[in-house]
Formats: C-alpha cells, sequence, structure tokens
C-alpha cells in the first residue's frame, strides 16, 4: 500500500482511534547503545487498524536527551507508517519545507499530508513542546494525546529552573 492518498484528515482518525497497549509488561531490549521497548497496540472494537508504540532512550554516558517514542500505523499489508515521534533535545531538527530549524529543544514529529506529498519524510515536520523533558514524559504525553490506554506512564514533575 503507497501512502501518497493519505489525508490529514484520515492521519487525525488514525490518531484519535481509542487504542489498547496488548503487551504492557514486556522487557526492554538493548540494541547499538539503547534501550527499547516495543508495544503491540490494538484498537478498540475495531480489529482493522493495528499500532507499534516504541520508546528507547540511548544509554551511553552523556547522552541522557537522546531519546524518542513514536507510534506507528500498520496497514493491513504490513507496511508501517510513523504517525508521530516525540524526540528529546538531542539535535537541531530542520523543518525542511518551512526552510526552518527548532534548535536544541524537545518536539513532536507529526506526518503530514504536506510532506508526503512532497516526497519527504512523512513525519519530517515536527513543533516545538515544553510538555515534556525525560522520555518518560514523552511517552506520558504521547499516550494522552493519541488516545492509548492499557499502558502506566508518568508525566514529568515541573521543571524548577
Amino acid at each position: 500500500m503507497a501512502f501518497e492518498s493519505i489525508t490529514d484528515d484520515k492521519l487525525a482518525e488514525l490518531l484519535k482511534l481509542p487504542k489498547r497497549v496488548s503487551n504492557p509488561n514486556i522487557r526492554a531490549k538493548m540494541k547499538d547503545g539503547h534501550e527499547q521497548l516495543n508495544y503491540n497496540v490494538n484498537c478498540i472494537g475495531n480489529d482493522k487498524y493495528r499500532f507499534e508504540l516504541y520508546a528507547r532512550q540511548n544509554k551511553r554516558e552523556g547522552m541522557e536527551d537522546d531519546f524518542s517514542c513514536g507510534l506507528n500505523w500498520v496497514a493491513p499489508n504490513g507496511e508501517s507508517l510513523v504517525l508521530c515521534r516525540y524526540n528529546g533535545p538531542n539535535h537541531d531538527h530542520p523543518n525542511h519545507l518551512e526552510n526552518e530549524k527548532l534548535g536544541y529543544n524537545c518536539h513532536i514529529h507529526k506526518t503530514t499530508e504536506k510532506y508526503i506529498k512532497a516526497n519527504r519524510k512523512p513525519e519530517g515536520f515536527a513543533e516545538k513542546t515544553e510538555k515534556y523533558y525525560t522520555l518518560k514524559g514523552a511517552l506520558n504525553c504521547l499516550v494522552n494525546d493519541c488516545n492509548i490506554s492499557g499502558i502506566s506512564t508518568e508525566q514529568d514533575l515541573p521543571k524548577l529552573f
């Protein structure tokens, strides 16, 4: 399945669908200096839609702000499309089509019709955020923003400085 015909409305619908993690007690795996969790996510009341949720943290010394979590939609033919990704501030993300850089800030990637049609990385557009500053907080935001249940998360405490 090609994703070229997917619209922003369809993307918003996928994000809003009620979802539930089916394997909440998985164990983290180490790969290339990263610790990663991969969750299976099912649509509640509609087995037509399947998703994958991941959380990845760089474990190398001094790389605490190198983290990411995201939600992928798994199409019926098995192809996967990143719907959103919540990143840490470890790089200066460029929004290529807008000709802007976000600086070294936490940011949320969102797949957009515009980036798909421009033949760019579908989730290439991102917005700065102050809703989180750790992987734990990013995962909490993603779960709440994307209507996911069945997993325990915690929001980041407010930063004092």
